[in-house]
């Protein structure tokens, strides 16, 4: 007998090992594990350190901080290594500069690295320029859940909205996995002073001294200790101003003998700032759809948004904000208060992974009954257990190496499953051959798979070489689209090892009823003459060949022409039919916020008449709850009278026609 190689070895080794089914499975099981514990997210993590520093400089016009703060800021941060781009905005004032480094930079790095670089640089700060502020940003502090809180009858107004909004926001905030929170529309409470001038005249005194005896009562010391019955007590030196009483009994002069209290000067009330932004919510034609009743008008509304904490699952954490959302209706939020979800990204990750995973079982189904039609029912069952162990050991490998479950991820399964079925499908005909040409035993079986076991090897890593070179794509799409050259990648090598241990193993115990026949000439079968007809006669006349060639490349050059000509659209991804947009207003400049909100409603007004619409949330004067583009954007710096955002919501995918 010839020397066995490398494959028919590893096969020799577990064809009758009680360790094989064991393998088998815990594969299965590692699988179902990393399933249920990976992240899903709608798109794959990508490391892109982007960081904020911002420095204030009191009035200074925006040329003089551009001369004096942001050009000498600028030249040093670019010594920084690992920096890719900088961006500055300048207003009187203040300067803001985003400072971007290469896609894959650390981001705990690049802080310290920014960090270190403004502290060096500290003493050329000019006079009366504030401490430079940096606040890094990241993919996870893109709210995935958002919250709007309204009322259809208007018996809330913008200012409870918010009260009840923040005690919301902080139950929300206890969460493990919840990062930070935001609030968004409804007032602030906020106690009013209004001076009465002939009093300030009447007790000689003016709103300077005024506002010098607040300051002076608003705050709190620490003022050491004392001991008194065998205790310790702390003492404290002032106190915060807790209420509308508070203020007006602040002292802040005398006169004739007698303190002068602030309510004898003033007129104070307790209650709701003066409005600087507003949000309003609409129903569209399709509200039905969130089991809301289409409602006429557009009602003031306050919206919360949540993030998550980096590698948390985000479909957890929003159900369950969700679900500490309904245990609090009726007892922290009132019953008769809309609380609608506005935007779910845990939902909608679900979604996408749950129909990939789907999809990728049809796929796997679909393999194994192509096999069973052409190959045999017992080589199905084979290929059936070859195919869920190799993409059980991927999910483990793509979990282990802190990958999500995205949309990208799940594609390189259903991309790799077309090929990785070949080395199981090679070894299984293989061994069935020959157990049908020879005799059943397992030295049959080491034999066959030994005999395919080289070209195997070689046509899978011919197919890793053509994958691998996609990992080394840099720039955005590097992170991006790395996930299939290394889910496949290893899905091919996966495959390669159950072709060797699995399946030699299985065949052995499926093709046992193999009836021998070694007369039987495989020049006999159906489909071996059917092959003989169609290639005979090229391989018989030249002529025919040149036909053939020329048919072929007359095929590859109009499938080629179909780019110039625009009839296939050329793309990295397949397009999103995503079930959300957004409207950015920017109002010429010096607009009021009357005149701002007045055109938004009035756009609002035209989305009740889009079928697909079931519901909007209108942002005057202040930022909408940002996405990914935003983030890079910074769309969450935008504030003023003349900006407005309106986020649309759209029935689903499978409930609308268009796109």
């Amino acid at each position: 007998m010839a020397k066995i190689g490398i494959s028919g070895r590893i096969a020799r080794t577990f064809i009758r090992s009680k360790l094989t089914p064991l393998m088998v499975l815990a594969s299965l099981l590692l699988g179902l594990f990393a399933v249920a514990v990976t992240p899903r997210e709608e798109e794959p993590q990508i490391v892109v350190p982007m960081i904020d520093v911002m420095v204030a400089y009191p009035g200074a016009s925006a040329r003089e901080v551009e001369e004096r703060v942001t050009r000498p800021m600028e030249k040093f941060l670019w010594e920084i290594k690992g920096v890719e781009y900088i961006y500055s905005i300048v207003k009187p004032g203040m300067n803001l500069t985003i400072v971007r480094f290469f896609v894959g930079e650390d981001m705990e790095d690049s802080i310290v690295k920014l960090y270190n670089k403004l502290m060096a640089n500290f003493d050329k700060i000019p006079p009366g320029v504030t401490q430079p502020l940096v606040r890094p940003k990241s993919i996870d502090d893109v709210p995935i859940l958002t919250l709007t809180l309204w009322d259809a009858e208007n018996r809330y107004t913008g200012y409870e909205l918010r009260r009840i909004g923040v005690e919301l926001a902080e139950e929300l905030k206890k969460d493990q996995d919840v990062s930070e929170f935001s609030l968004i529309g409804g007032q602030k409470r906020q106690v009013v002073i209004n001076l009465d001038q002939a009093r300030l005249k009447a007790y000689q005194t003016s709103s300077l001294q005024i506002m010098q005896a607040l300051q002076q009562a608003n705050f709190m010391l620490p003022s050491g200790t004392f001991p008194a019955g065998n205790r310790e007590f702390i003492v404290e030196t002032g106190g915060f101003l807790a209420d509308l009483e508070d203020v007006a009994s602040v002292i802040f002069g005398v006169y004739n003998s007698k303190p002068v209290y602030l309510r004898d000067v003033a007129e104070l009330t307790d209650g709701p700032e003066e409005p600087a932004h507003y949000v309003f919510m609409g129903l569209g034609p399709a509200a039905a759809e969130k089991d809301l009743a289409p409602a006429a008008g557009q009602f003031e509304a306050v919206t919360i948004a949540v993030s998550k904490k980096k590698g948390a699952n985000a479909s957890t954490v929003a159900h369950e904000a969700l679900q500490k959302v309904e245990a609090l209706k009726g007892k922290l939020i009132p019953a008769d208060l809309q609380v609608t979800v506005t935007r779910d990204y845990g939902e909608t990750a679900k979604e996408k992974s749950d129909e990939l995973l789907k999809h990728m079982l049809i796929a796997t189904v679909s393999v194994i009954i192509l096999i069973a039609f052409t190959l045999g029912w017992r080589e199905a069952v084979v290929v059936g257990v070859a195919v869920p162990v190799t993409l059980a050991l991927t999910l483990l490998i793509n979990y282990l190496y802190g990958y999500t479950l995205n949309r990208v991820t799940l594609f390189a399964l259903i991309f790799s499953i077309g090929i990785l079925v070949d080395d199981a499908i090679v070894v299984v005909e293989n061994i069935h051959r020959h157990f049908k040409l020879h005799r059943v035993n397992p030295l049959t079986a080491v034999l066959a798979v030994d005999e395919v076991g080289s070209p195997t090897i070689l046509a899978t890593f011919a197919v890793i070489a053509a994958l691998l070179p996609m990992a080394f794509v840099s720039g955005l799409m590097g992170p991006y689209m790395r996930p299939i050259p290394v889910g496949a990648s290893a899905a091919m090598l996966f495959s390669l090892l159950v072709a060797f241990i699995v399946s030699p193993w299985l065949s052995y115990l499926v093709l046992r009823n193999v009836r021998h026949d070694g007369t039987k000439s495989e020049a006999d079968s159906r489909l071996f003459r059917s092959y003989k007809n169609i290639i005979g006669p090229l391989l018989d006349s030249l002529v025919k060949r040149i036909v053939m060639l020329l048919l072929v490349g007359l095929l590859l050059g109009m499938a080629l022409l179909l780019l110039p000509l625009k009839k296939v659209t050329v793309k990295m991804l397949p397009f999103d039919n995503k079930s959300e947009l957004q409207v950015i207003i920017d109002m010429p400049e010096g607009s009021t916020l009357e005149e701002t909100a007045a055109l938004t409603r009035e756009m609002g007004e035209f989305l009740k008449t889009v079928p697909e619409v079931t519901d909007y949330q209108a942002y005057i004067g202040t930022a909408a709850p940002y996405n990914f583009n935003g983030l890079v954007r910074h769309y969450f710096l935008r504030r003023g009278g003349n900006v407005a955002d309106i986020r649309v919501n759209l029935a689903g995918k499978d409930h609308r026609s268009q796109q």
